[in-house]
């Protein structure tokens, strides 16, 4: 079997764009925002300027990735990652897939100097929030809120 995580090249748009549709449609039933828009954002995230993106590569077909943006954190006055996105295929869940994508996001956190690494998720994905304890990670104190 051959595992490799790795950056998002200009050849795996289309396969990422599949992945991030079954993220976005198939796993949090939000609505698509459209090919263009998302194509875009692959090809911004290709620059690694506004932020990275990993995919998990089994025996040559892409089963997973995660998003990685940088900002700042005012109360450590220091660069941070966002883990916006985390995904895996549901037969990858609670396997090394999902534990070396996690480890490739901290270990590039770490690499390039970023102080630390923050997310969210969904308070009903009881699942991720498993693997998230389990990786040895801290829940914050802070609540998420949004506006539209």
């Amino acid at each position: 079997m051959s595992l490799i995580v790795r950056n998002v090249e200009a050849a795996d748009v289309t396969k990422v764009a599949e992945l991030m549709h079954k993220y976005i449609v198939g796993f949090y039933n939000n609505p698509w925002p459209g090919d263009d828009s998302i194509d875009e954002l692959i090809q911004t995230l290709l620059e690694k300027e506004e932020g990275i993106q990993f995919v998990v590569e089994k025996d040559g077909e892409l089963v997973g990735f995660s998003t990685l943006y940088f900002s700042r954190s005012t109360m450590k006055a220091q660069k941070i990652t966002v883990m916006n996105d985390f995904f895996v295929l549901e037969p990858y869940r609670n396997t090394k897939v999902e534990s070396l994508l996690f480890m490739t996001c901290q270990k590039y956190t770490q690499d390039m100097g970023f102080s630390h690494m923050t997310w969210i998720t969904s308070a009903e994905n009881k699942r991720a929030q498993q693997f998230f304890d389990q990786a040895g990670a801290v829940q914050g104190n802070w609540m998420s809120y949004s506006i539209v």
